[in-house]
């Protein structure tokens, strides 16, 4: 009988994020509910999918509730797609990658000089129409390195060459910025609050910059970097001529060099920077979910140095370990020492690896097998 009474007490809070390439958030949290549950079958779990701005912020908001909207916008090659915001009681989640992500662009095709964020300023725009007070930015996962200026054009902005003429589409494009035109942005931007929420916090150019740290992921050669470092200097050199030495305190601002620059876009629009991870937590309704837990768990796919540095896991273990709740994770690859862990609040983590060593084996049936880690959790943290 004790044992049964110190069951109908426990609930476990699932607030993980995706292992990205094998499984969603959704999907990690339903995984690792059947494992907890062929221990403990009657045990309470709540699950709270949770994102950090990147790919799959918009899903997570889905998942806590929100409304779900698609919206035909421009793709970062210049095609038209379909991309989905999440809205709810007048906040919308705006997810950058939905319309100018990497996962936009076909299997094996980059196109760092020449990809834009004109979709992205189409999302807002949608996000506008529907009535949005609110908007939390997500950025991450972009195939783009423009600084923002194709967001900013889609939201009414004007970015001419010396002709006349609009620039190219894309960071390479900006070389050729002769003036720019802020007068046309859509005057609703400024009665909304507008919010910036990214892992990064790096400036927009220089060696921490976009171009440097992020434009070889997007298959920038060297050279290219050092185009669109280049570019988007004088870009914000521009600026700065059009909306005054703001423009260029931006460019040099934590989270300016987010997703190729966008962040930059996002900050002349007047967005308040917040690290992307507390913000889904206070959207997503964490904290009084984390009032109900006894025991949280956390994890995404990989478990590494990057994770101690504003990924979702240390964010929840951070808020978890303030309310005095302890924290376990999964997670597909673990590269932390117990050391690491436990700085961020993370007692114990649980890797696909400790049940099934074969990496392709875990990346190709990461579900089955993550149920089996959950059963080892269980076992050690439940019984």
């Amino acid at each position: 009988m004790a044992d049964a009474a110190v069951n109908e007490t426990r609930r476990v809070l699932i607030a993980a994020d995706k292992f990205k390439g094998s499984l969603t958030a959704v999907q990690v949290a339903e995984r690792v509910t059947a494992g907890l549950r062929r221990v403990v079958p009657d045990l309470a779990v709540e699950a709270l999918p949770v994102a950090d701005g990147g790919d799959g912020t918009v899903d997570a908001a889905v998942a806590a509730g929100f409304e779900r909207r698609e919206v035909r916008v421009t793709g970062p090659l210049g095609e038209e797609v379909t991309a989905a915001f999440a809205l709810r009681d007048g906040t919308a989640v705006v997810e950058m990658a939905e319309a100018s992500g990497l996962q936009r662009l076909p299997a094996g095709v980059f196109a760092p000089l020449t990809a834009s964020t004109y979709g992205s300023g189409e999302l807002l725009r949608a996000a506008l129409d529907a009535g949005a007070r609110t908007i939390v930015f997500g950025v991450g996962g972009s195939a783009t390195t423009d600084g923002g200026a194709g967001m900013l054009s889609a939201l009414g902005a004007r970015f001419l060459t010396e002709a006349g003429e609009p620039v190219s589409p894309g960071g390479g494009g900006l070389a050729g910025l002769a003036r720019a035109d802020l007068s046309g942005l859509d005057p609703r931007l400024s009665s909304v609050e507008l919010v910036l929420a990214s892992d990064v916090d790096n400036p927009l150019t220089g060696p921490k910059g976009a171009p440097a740290v992020y434009g070889p992921q997007k298959g920038a050669s060297p050279q290219d970097v050092e185009t669109l470092d280049a570019a988007l200097a004088h870009f914000a050199k521009v600026l700065e001529a059009e909306a005054g030495p703001r423009a260029a305190e931006y460019a040099a601002s934590p989270g300016a060099g987010a997703a190729g620059g966008i962040g930059y876009g996002a900050l002349l629009l007047g967005a308040r920077f917040r690290a992307g991870i507390e913000v889904m937590l206070d959207v997503l309704g964490f904290a009084p979910a984390l009032e109900r837990a006894s025991l949280v768990i956390t994890g995404e796919g990989s478990l590494d140095e990057q994770t101690l540095h504003g990924k979702a896991p240390a964010g929840v273990a951070a808020a978890a370990r303030a309310a005095g709740k302890p924290v376990v994770a999964v997670c597909g690859r673990l590269a932390l020492p117990a050391e690491a862990l436990e700085r961020a609040g993370i007692e114990r983590a649980y890797p696909l690896t400790s049940v099934e060593p074969d990496v392709d084996k875990c990346i190709a049936d990461a579900g089955p097998i993550l149920e089996r880690v959950a059963v080892r959790l269980a076992e050690a943290h439940l019984r």
